[in-house]
């Protein structure tokens, strides 16, 4: 690494550590006014309270990490032209693009985070944290996911599920799953004691099958031998545990994986439930770009603190962060109440700011 490449992320790093440090603290306190009282008198331990405050603010990061690189980007750059280190560096021959690559880098990186929390830690820590604060910190009675209930339109099943046993819904009890004909009535149900998700297939144990004609009609079973197991594999069941994860979980707590699944497994949806659903997934695959896009349109701003006026950078990156936010919201109304498409309102608000902040960015070469 160069050394002109070290210098300029060590003067980023630092303010961007001491504004991720800000942020956070200042959602932790908030957080602290209301449950205090209720985390003293808990049994939970120094590292399960760490974990409930990290699975509180994952949901927020996607808004606190754009905000803490923004104002990084402002006083890296203002630092730069205040003390004419940019016109040193240029002087030098050392390019724009050079100078500020290492910044660019940082919020790729940070983008990068930001997809991996929202795709991996939220789905498994968020919920448990909202369930653990609604209950007051008390452990024993966090509420599981029982009593689900999840039907597969596209192939014609249902399951209900009593208790999901453990917490990645690979071992269940008590379980129904009824099969319909695709033109409707009853083919098959099964009441089994236990199922279990070994290898990627469901093996139900305990269990009995009765078989249906198409009157509806209890029959004999064509398969008598395989129904008299004591343990038998269903590999035409294509559910997940995920499946069964998703219906009990909160909308918010879901991860784009997810969410695409539900929409596949759920094509009998309303029309503004899809489009809510839609627009909730595009925006959550596009919302890491934000760092991207707003580090772009804070170096510019930050360079005319330094050169012209503090306020008139600061103003100007402070609208643009504002007015990307707003539009954000606006085109997310317009979508929901299918005005125009999820997808074009998801991805138009990114795409105007990648424009103008790519602009702006240009501009200073």
């Amino acid at each position: 690494m160069k050394i002109l490449t070290r210098y300029v992320l060590r003067e980023f790093l630092v303010p961007l550590f001491y504004c991720l440090t800000g942020f956070f603290s200042i959602y932790v306190l908030f957080d602290l006014f209301g449950s205090f009282s209720h985390l003293v008198k808990t049994d939970m331990s120094f590292q399960e309270i760490v974990e409930y405050f990290c699975g509180y603010l994952a949901p927020y990061v996607h808004y606190i990490v754009p905000a803490a690189l923004m104002l990084a980007t402002l006083y890296t750059m203002w630092c730069f032209c205040r003390h004419s280190e940019i016109i040193a560096m240029r002087a030098s021959g050392v390019s724009f693009i050079a100078i500020v690559k290492p910044l660019l880098a940082v919020s790729i990186l940070t983008a990068c985070g930001v997809a991996w929390v929202n795709e991996v830690y939220v789905p498994a820590r968020a919920h448990w944290a909202s369930q653990l604060k609604k209950n007051l910190f008390d452990k024993a009675q966090l509420v599981r996911d029982d009593n689900v209930v999840f039907r597969n339109t596209q192939s014609c099943r249902t399951w209900n599920i009593d208790k999901v046993l453990d917490a990645g819904a690979t071992r269940l009890a008590n379980v129904r799953v009824t099969v319909d004909r695709p033109g409707g009535g009853r083919l098959f149900a099964i009441n089994a004691a236990t199922a279990s998700y070994l290898d990627g297939e469901w093996w139900f144990s305990g269990f009995d099958i009765q078989h249906y004609d198409i009157a509806g009609q209890e029959i004999a079973s064509p398969t008598p031998e395989a129904d008299a197991l004591s343990t038998r594999c269903f590999p035409e069941f294509s559910e997940t545990p995920g499946d069964f994860l998703t219906q009990n979980r909160p909308w918010r707590f879901n991860s784009v994986m997810d969410r695409f699944r539900y929409l596949r497994t759920h094509p009998d949806l309303s029309e503004s439930m899809r489009n809510d659903c839609l627009y909730d997934t595009w925006a959550q695959i596009l919302s890491p770009f934000a760092c991207v896009i707003i580090t772009l349109f804070a170096i510019p701003a930050g360079i005319a603190s330094g050169r012209q006026s503090v306020f008139k950078g600061i103003l100007g990156a402070l609208a643009m962060y504002f007015s990307f936010y707003g539009l954000t919201i606006a085109c997310m109304v317009v979508a929901k109440n299918g005005w125009c498409p999820p997808v074009l309102g998801a991805v138009l608000p990114a795409v105007v700011f990648l424009s103008l902040g790519t602009r702006s960015f240009l501009k200073q070469r």
